[in-house]
């Protein structure tokens, strides 16, 4: 190989880790697929629920903070027990559970039944919805797809994560952790392989998914990643 054309390979080769060692934002969008069937009472969505596919049940638990509920609550079977049924205590135990801590949706599915079924021994007749408030079994397609941002270093990452839309921060913070099954969220995972920031990293995996919406989350990212690009400043100067 000739001197220019093996400079020409390295230069090639550095552009690609180069690329390698950049976080590209991707967003996703959810499509709403109905799935036909609905529930008037706890016993209905018990019933529906043993027999609900993955999708179905992925689209109510992990992809709640997508919609922008309530807070109070943390998936659409804790929403709809509290608000349409007015069982309190019920929807605080559906909203315990923590779908992340199950590596197959089985084991979400089995936890819910248990739930219910344990609430329905001690309250038998628990009131129905009313008309129109039924609870709607759904699915969802999710399409992912690049936003055109891509950084390199902290600085350009703390200004990336103030503007994307809130699609990137649920699909790189709360759809990463199903994605990747190890409890890292692709923000920390990039910190920590890439720019080695384990302070940093920690602050983040410190954020409780359960207890912000998207923009709440958003704001205790660029506190902490602020707070991280302050203090390198200073050492600089």
């Amino acid at each position: 190989m000739e001197e220019s054309e093996a400079t020409e390979s390295t230069k090639s080769m550095e552009a690609t880790e180069e690329v390698s060692k950049a976080f590209e934002f991707r967003q996703c969008v959810s499509i709403l697929k109905s799935t036909g069937k609905k529930a008037k009472s706890l016993r209905e969505l018990r019933d529906i629920l043993s027999t609900s596919s993955d999708a179905c049940i992925f689209h109510h638990t992990y992809q709640y903070f997508l919609k922008g509920h309530i807070l109070e609550y943390t998936n659409d079977f804790a929403h709809w027990a509290g608000e349409s049924l007015e069982e309190r205590a019920l929807s605080e135990q559906l909203s315990n559970l923590d779908p992340y801590d199950f590596k197959e949706m089985s084991g979400v599915r089995n936890n819910l039944l248990k739930i219910i079924d344990n609430y329905l021994k001690s309250f038998p007749e628990p009131r129905e919805a009313i008309h129109g408030d039924e609870f709607y079994f759904n699915e969802s397609i999710i399409v992912v797809f690049p936003v055109g941002v891509r950084v390199e270093n902290l600085a350009q990452f703390l200004i990336a994560i103030k503007y994307v839309d809130s699609g990137c921060i649920y699909y790189h913070f709360y759809e990463a952790r199903y994605r990747l099954g190890s409890g890292f969220d692709d923000f920390s995972l990039w910190i920590e392989q890439v720019l080695g920031k384990h302070e940093l990293v920690e602050k983040l995996k410190a954020i409780d998914p359960f207890m912000h919406s998207i923009e709440g989350i958003r704001e205790h990212i660029v506190d902490a990643v602020e707070a991280e690009v302050r203090k390198e400043m200073e050492v600089i100067q």
